[in-house]
């Protein structure tokens, strides 16, 4: 079921956290994803889907299925009908540009979307919405585009299917059938009903209140023509952070009014700040997170120094209660990029035990992440201007469902 909630912003307010897609916040420091799941209206993903997608693939559960990351979802089962049944369905996922470089939370979703697109064989559409972030981030129009060119390079860097992946910027691509969709889209809702999803005020530009429909046309196959044929149907998966669930339930609302396949979604929770959950990922604070531009050094540096630690106060004290791990950053870090699980969980009972100490934990993440850093650095170092037109070029994908 879908909740289109009125009120939104009312509603969050006394449940004391705010997600939408340009704020993420709690007044109790962490996000409070069941409260969340109970509000959108989506369902936990458990472990019979997992064991699902295995049976289905024949491959194992990427470690953002096994460990949780991906937690909730859309009629994911749905997806995995068709797909038992041998229908067709596509990806589509997408990047806001408004910084040169991402950070580590901003390649998860990408490096999920590519281990969707390799165990299930099926093309992919990744959005640029170039102009969402020239008006909600004052950027130029040029600005936004640079970017968008700058942020697909890391996009294609993490290993897309170039036979599979068609990467468009809406200031380049929306037109024709797509536009259409919009308007379409924008018929079915309300100022008002705007309003009590995404929370506009009288304060907000008109571009913003018009900006959902683009957002919301790339989960029908008829927006790509020069894919999909008149007789194509094919449901659409959507893998995202929840903070964009807003889009897609004002999506899932109006499609089969207008003909269409309500979208599946499978959503993942928030990757911490570095100094913690009450923190927050930031281009203004360039500690606050990891950057795929950062160098070994500067990483090592980055862990040590502001990875908030679930450690005690003293090695005396460590050795005799061990470390939270509920507040520990390395150890969620790891949680999300350490694939080995039996050293994770051999990590996590001693360094919960107080057998290891705050030092080892950091050096271990400070391996993971130069390791994992440094060969996005290489990939991206290999894709060229010509590589990235390759990818946003408007052309048929003939080998997208092999």
């Amino acid at each position: 079921m879908d909740f289109l909630m009125d009120k939104t912003e009312e509603n969050r307010e006394e449940e004391g956290q705010v997600v939408n897609p340009w704020e993420v916040s709690s007044s109790a420091g962490k996000i409070d994803y069941d409260k969340l799941i109970d509000k959108f209206g989506c369902q936990r993903l458990d472990h019979s889907l997992v064991h699902r997608v295995q049976s289905l693939t024949g491959r194992p559960p990427h470690v953002f299925l096994r460990r949780g990351v991906f937690f909730a979802h859309r009629d994911f089962h749905e997806i995995l009908d068709a797909y038992e049944r041998g229908d067709k369905f596509y990806l589509y996922t997408g990047r806001g540009p408004s910084s040169e470089a991402l950070h580590l939370g901003h390649l998860i979703p990408f490096m999920f979307t590519k281990y969707l697109q390799d165990v299930f064989k099926v093309p992919l559409v990744i959005q640029l919405t170039d102009d969402e972030k020239c008006m909600w981030k004052n950027l130029s129009v040029e600005e936004s585009q640079r970017l968008a060119r700058e942020n697909a390079k890391d996009i294609i860097a993490c290993g897309f299917d170039i036979t599979k992946t068609f990467i468009f910027s809406d200031f380049d691509y929306v037109g024709g059938a797509f536009y259409k969709n919009m308007v379409r889209v924008s018929k079915c809702v309300t100022y008002n009903k705007a309003v009590g999803i995404f929370g506009f005020t009288g304060e907000d530009h008109i571009g913003k209140v018009s900006f959902p429909p683009v957002q919301a046309v790339p989960s029908f196959p008829s927006s790509f023509p020069h894919l999909f044929n008149s007789k194509d149907n094919p449901r659409c998966l959507i893998p995202c952070a929840i903070d964009q669930d807003p889009y897609f339930r004002m999506t899932r609302d109006v499609a089969p009014r207008i003909g269409y396949h309500k979208p599946a979604l499978i959503e993942s929770s928030f990757f911490p700040a570095l100094q913690g959950e009450n923190g927050k990922m930031s281009a203004s604070d360039p500690n606050s997170a990891i950057y795929v531009t950062d160098s070994g050094k500067v990483i090592k540096n980055k862990i040590n120094k502001y990875a908030f630690s679930g450690g005690r106060e003293s090695v005396e004290l460590h050795r005799k209660h061990g470390a939270n791990l509920e507040v520990d950053i390395p150890v969620k870090y790891l949680s999300f990029f350490l694939e080995d699980d039996a050293e994770l969980e051999h990590i996590k009972k001693e360094y919960g035990v107080g057998h290891m100490l705050t030092g080892e934990v950091k050096q271990r993440l400070t391996q993971v992440l130069t390791e994992l850093v440094e060969r996005h650095q290489t990939a991206r170092a290999a894709v060229t201007d010509e590589m990235v037109d390759a990818f946003m070029a408007v052309r048929p994908l003939p080998n997208m469902f092999n």
